[in-house]
């Protein structure tokens, strides 16, 4: 059924230097919709000013390549494909392409762990040592729970140890340094986000349910929600046949980089990899369109504010607008000040990722790079902006590079 609504969503492109006035077109059409509140939309005017101006800003900022899609109301609504896999062979990303989404892999930990919670095989306020044992963090007043390790509050210095990860340490070998490390705060009490201690839920998942983390990851959620495509490891992605190659800017402009194995040995925290059809599934499931695998209940548990994450008032696409900002289970959520979004970001050597989900308009955003760009955070904000104020939204390139 993707492959038909992708189909179907597909639209002839024209030079980005022409958007201009299909923009301002467009923008009158959604304002002619009505405000976001009447909890419908026009999907497809949507997409076409998100094309446009995709489009527009990929091309502004060389960027090698990126892919974008749209989900609403169960639904693919649109996808953005903008440059090539490599600086070689030239050969053009696709719907299939897969990226890194480093970070955004969280999300897919944290609703793993509540739906072995809602089985009753774990318990999330319960001491993670009781599925860890050979890992011996500090004793602080209370024990370190899942919910914790899940929802970034487990009191260390921000990214502790993220220096070894990058230096190619196994996270057996990581770890056990943490016993020596004194927390900043109690567990619970602040927020602190963090790689090495989040991917303590991979010895969480294995202990409750016989398996690897890998191997639950792909029999719970991979496989049920048809992303065949999608991997988890170095390996999987070095194989694959349709990967985008990493790139970071130089004085000279975007370079190609060799591929590197860091954080994928943390891969309940960084390790997925992942193409913009199966990231749509994911998305769609996420918004509650697939409760024979996503219960609505696990999908709440998730998204339930754990620790209030201050630092995020100051994102640079975010503030002046964000009212306050959270935790969950793997996942952030932004207060905006009459709306509510599950957001959460990707960046790894060379790749940048963010997906972003409001349950209210039951509208989705995914954007994959291979490329470390901030143009991704920008066309998020730029998104949202119209999908919630389609007459009062300004998409225009000097707009957005000139928000606070």
């Amino acid at each position: 059924m993707a492959a038909k609504n992708l189909a179907s969503c597909r639209r002839a492109r024209g030079s980005a230097s022409k958007s201009s006035l299909a923009l301002v077109l467009v923008l009158a059409a959604l304002a002619v919709c009505g405000p976001a509140q009447s909890q419908s939309l026009d999907s497809a005017a949507l997409h076409a000013a998100f094309d446009s101006h995709f489009l527009a800003r990929m091309s502004e900022e060389q960027v090698p390549g990126a892919a974008a899609a749209i989900v609403y109301r169960g639904q693919l609504a649109g996808v953005s494909l903008w440059g090539n896999r490599d600086d070689a062979g030239g050969i053009p990303i696709d719907d299939a392409t897969q990226f890194r989404i480093a970070s955004v892999s969280k999300g897919f930990s944290g609703i793993l762990a509540a739906l072995l919670a809602a089985e009753g095989k774990i318990v999330l306020d319960q001491a993670v040592g009781r599925y860890a044992p050979q890992y011996q963090l500090v004793d602080g007043p209370r024990p370190l729970t899942v919910e914790d390790v899940l929802g970034q509050r487990s009191g260390f210095v921000r990214n502790a140890y993220d220096n070894l990860i990058e230096a190619g340490l196994e996270r057996e070998e990581i770890l056990p340094r943490f016993a020596s490390l004194k927390p900043l705060c109690p567990p619970g009490r602040c927020y602190s986000y963090q790689n090495n201690v989040f991917s303590l839920v991979e010895d969480v998942v294995a202990s409750a349910t016989g398996r690897s983390y890998a191997e639950a990851l792909r029999t719970r959620l991979l496989q049920p929600l048809g992303m065949t495509t999608t991997t988890l490891g170095y390996e999987g992605f070095r194989t694959a046949t349709n990967r985008a190659e990493p790139h970071l800017k130089t004085g000279k402009g975007w370079r190609q980089i060799r591929l590197r194995t860091t954080y994928y040995q943390v891969a309940s925290a960084a390790g997925i990899n992942a193409g913009l059809l199966d990231m749509s599934q994911w998305a769609i499931a996420m918004l509650g369109h697939r409760p024979d695998v996503l219960p609505a209940a696990v999908i709440d548990e998730v998204l339930r504010p754990r620790i209030e994450t201050r630092n995020e008032l100051s994102n640079r696409h975010w503030r002046g607008i964000l009212a306050d900002a959270h935790y969950g289970l793997g996942w952030r959520i932004y207060q905006l000040p009459e709306h509510e979004l599950a957001i959460h970001g990707g960046w790894v050597a060379g790749y940048r990722a963010e997906i972003s989900l409001s349950r209210e308009l039951d509208l989705g955003l995914i954007i994959l790079s291979n490329a470390e760009t901030r143009v991704v955070g920008e066309l998020g904000r730029a998104f949202w902006d119209l999908a919630f104020d389609p007459a009062g939204a300004n998409m225009s390139t000097a707009a957005v590079q000139t928000s606070p």
